[in-house]
């Protein structure tokens, strides 16, 4: 099977983990019949995973920086959400506190990719 140069990227390894920890949340919520959050949550998540994997077929390290910027910024976009899911009791609080610091490390793992391409 072919091989993707974003799959041995340490930051699409955590990505797509905690894009899978959230759409275990999703599933949890459509159980609730709370499609709309279960869907903006699955996409956020996505969006993380999605940008470095995009990013990383850039011709250019210009284009991929911009790439893992999106990526960087849907961290915070998974935050947001998170914190409101928890605010309405939603989660529990062990859970968004275990995924934020996972979201804090792949945020701050991005930012240190970001600066080896300039």
């Amino acid at each position: 099977m072919a091989k993707f140069r974003f799959e041995d990227l340490e930051i699409w390894k955590m990505a797509i983990a905690i894009a899978n920890e959230l759409f275990d949340v999703a599933d949890r919520l459509e159980e609730k019949h709370l499609y709309r959050f279960a869907e903006q949550l699955r996409g956020a998540g996505m969006s993380m995973s999605n940008n470095i994997a995009e990013g990383s077929g850039s011709v250019s390290k210009n284009e991929f920086f911009q790439f893992l910027n999106i990526a960087r910024r849907s961290t915070f976009e998974n935050a947001n959400i998170l914190i409101l899911l928890k605010m309405r009791s939603l989660v529990s609080e062990t859970e968004v506190s275990k995924v934020m610091d996972e979201l804090d490390h792949l945020c701050r793992k991005i930012t240190r990719f970001q600066q080896s391409l300039k």
